[in-house]
């Protein structure tokens, strides 16, 4: 049975049931890695389908420990900070592909030298750092961020294309002739979407950006593109690419989805710690927090699967809460229905929780963080990741 003294060192492995995680007793994330590998799989197929380069964004998925398996299928990462750029040429061992809104001095210089291609927000950002970049990396290719004013993203939280955004540069600004150095176009506009909306959006950012494309030999269609979901349908985003270079065979093309790489690749195990009722509604509080360890749960907000459960109507009679152990009031989402009556220390497994969770996770509360696993092809439970005291204190230094 894994507690969490058997956390500590990283090193430990143990044989467990992936249906009910029962030998495990504290929370963790599991990454599956057969799971992982399908997901590579499929994305390495399109990318030599499409003559296509598919990269892989740390803003999604950053557990550099599993980068070994990542490098049998890409061979490139993108990023939007310092510390992903460190972590992308450090650790994965390859320059990223980097976009920021917002370069800094202390940091430019930095950023470039871990940096392959470099994208700038503004024409303010690329006129005032693009010669100290190239100082630092004579070989970096420079890009400018564009804004196709079109995207199908429902939710204005993950919508960069929104009235007022603060992303890219519109058509209309953009000059006849680009700046020498700007060999690229970066465009994003997708969340979790489908290839019936890249094909919508790719007509959008052709009528609006195409009178340029001769001076680029890039150009990023950035992520949300969500191929390794079930219902996605690959052979349509294929023959888009390829319609794509048949029509600019010059461009070079990139995607940097996030999602699709650990899109259902793995649960968060939570235990039930106690039942509490109030207005005829039942709480199951757990060791885990929608705050800290689920955000994207409250900030889209959506309801996640849970497994052996199904999702019911508030207050629906037999339903629990599910309730996080923070201190925020609203550290709680509801309702689901058991087949059965919850009981302190059973197991509650929140499916396809490794994309945008492990990356965005916070102490709040000084609560600390789940344990980080790998469960090999073998059935072999690794833990890769124990968070301590230690983790917190150090963030207050």
């Amino acid at each position: 049975m894994f507690d969490g003294s058997m956390y500590q060192n990283g090193t430990e492995k143990m044989k467990v049931n992936p249906q009910t995680f029962a030998e495990v007793r504290t929370p963790i994330y599991i990454l599956e890695e057969q799971k992982l590998r399908s997901n590579l799989t499929l994305i390495s197929r399109v990318a030599a389908a499409a003559d296509v380069e598919i990269i892989l964004a740390f803003k999604a998925y950053a557990l550099w420990k599993t980068f070994p398996i990542f490098k049998e299928y890409i061979h490139a990462t993108t990023a939007s900070s310092l510390f992903e750029a460190r972590l992308g040429f450090e650790e994965f061992g390859e320059p990223t592909h980097t976009f920021s809104p917002a370069y800094t001095e202390n940091e430019i210089e930095a950023i470039a030298r871990c940096s392959s291609h470099l994208s700038f927000n503004s024409f303010s950002q690329f006129s005032r750092f693009k010669d100290t970049a190239r100082k630092a990396n004579p070989t970096v290719s420079l890009g400018l961020r564009v804004n196709p004013e079109y995207s199908e993203v429902g939710t204005d939280l993950y919508n960069p294309c929104a009235p007022g955004t603060r992303f890219g540069v519109t058509a209309d600004r953009l000059p006849a002739r680009l700046p020498r150095e700007i060999e690229g176009f970066h465009c994003h506009c997708h969340c979790e979407s489908g290839a019936d909306v890249f094909e919508r959006t790719l007509a959008h950012i052709e009528s609006r950006f195409a009178g340029w494309f001769s001076q680029l030999k890039w150009i990023n269609f950035g992520g949300g593109h969500l191929m390794t979901r079930k219902d996605y349908d690959v052979d349509l985003l294929v023959r888009l690419l390829n319609g794509f270079h048949a029509r600019y065979p010059h461009l070079h093309v990139i995607l940097e989805p996030g999602s699709a790489f650990g899109w259902q690749t793995g649960p968060l195990v939570a235990q039930v710690v106690d039942v509490v009722e109030d207005h005829d509604i039942r709480t199951a509080i757990l060791n885990v927090s929608f705050t800290c360890h689920m955000p994207d749960c409250l900030e889209m907000p959506y309801m996640p699967t849970v497994r052996g459960a199904e999702i019911t109507a508030d207050g629906a009679p037999g339903s629990y809460r599910l309730g996080g152990n923070s201190c925020l009031s609203g550290d709680f989402m509801g309702s689901w229905k058991f087949d059965h009556e919850l009981e302190i220390g059973e197991n509650i497994i929140f499916e396809d929780m490794l994309h945008y969770t492990t990356v965005k996770t916070n102490m709040f509360n000084g609560i600390s963080l789940p344990a980080i696993g790998l469960l090999h092809e073998d059935g072999n439970l690794e833990v890769l990741k124990q968070f301590t005291y230690e983790d917190y204190k150090n963030r207050m230094d």
